[in-house]
């Protein structure tokens, strides 16, 4: 029986259950499925037929590691999906310079390179900007993703050096919608779009995460979503097995927040014929 290997981090040993439809989904396929830690170097990653990052949830607080494991399994010729080259793009979340630049719409954003310290009033002045939210360019799941406004800049300059000293930052102007709407995720799986879900922050938080408070129902993505959502994965530079985008619709455009291509919750709750589609397509492409 063929055999897939999950990818995970030692505080998902077993996947997520969200995950676990698409175990199952496998096994009435006659294949086979087990969870295996990124960085467990005992495992022959060569030795499975597909090779499908899920929760690997650690990635960005050790992004040199994990970049080495991903040149292990390029020189162990081990066909991963997402593919490596695709991961490594999407891993620095710069790559939505590259979809504002063909035409997605995202958030006002300036960015900065490591160690080098945005002066965050001046920021604020010349662009007009009352609240924005400040994130690692390298980061996943909300890690040290925080607000500030006019009325804190100043003491929040501090904080913001601190982390500019280790990594490349990102200050977006914050968008309301997110807390009084709710963000729209739109899955896709195997090139076709899936499914949509709204996630929606905790009262007093902005942060839609699970490990914040926030919550998710199904939901449908209108047209102008979908538009959105199709450009952004068209500009993923290779081939891709699933990917999530995430955004928000402010004055009738759907800005993209996020292209989440390495290890996104694929909401299968939400979708119960998605994890059919997607191990149909592990086997397709195995």
């Amino acid at each position: 029986m063929p055999d897939v290997a999950f990818v995970t981090y030692r505080d998902q040993p077993q996947l997520t259950p969200d995950d676990h439809p698409l175990l199952a989904a496998l096994a009435r396929l006659g294949w086979g499925a087990r969870a295996h830690c990124w960085d467990d170097a005992r495992v022959d990653w060569a030795g499975f037929a597909a090779v499908v990052l899920r929760s690997c949830w650690d990635y960005h607080l050790r992004p040199a590691e994990f970049q080495d494991w991903l040149a292990r399994l390029d020189a162990q010729r081990v066909r991963l999906w997402n593919p490596t080259s695709v991961v490594r793009w999407n891993m620095d979340k710069h790559y939505l310079r590259e979809l504002a630049a063909r035409g997605v719409a995202i958030p006002e954003t300036a960015w900065f390179g490591a160690r080098v310290v945005p002066d965050l009033l001046g920021l604020l002045e010349e662009r007009g900007w009352a609240d924005v939210v400040i994130k690692p360019s390298v980061s996943a799941a909300g890690h040290e993703t925080w607000r500030s406004d006019l009325g804190r800049v100043r003491a929040d300059q501090v904080r913001v050096a601190h982390q500019a000293a280790t990594s490349g930052v990102l200050v977006q102007e914050f968008i309301p919608e997110v807390v009084t709407q709710g963000e729209l995720s739109l899955v896709y799986l195997a090139g076709q779009y899936s499914h949509a879900v709204r996630k929606r922050p905790a009262a007093g938080d902005f942060r839609v995460q699970e490990r914040f408070g926030g919550t998710m129902i199904a939901d449908q993505a209108n047209d102008g979503a979908r538009h959105a959502a199709e450009r952004a994965v068209a500009a993923i530079p290779g081939e891709w097995l699933y990917a999530r985008v995430d955004g928000v619709e402010r004055n009738g455009t759907f800005l993209v927040m996020e292209l989440e291509i390495i290890e996104p919750s694929l909401f299968f709750a939400a979708a119960p014929l998605a994890p059919r589609l997607l191990a149909e397509a592990i086997v397709a492409r195995s």
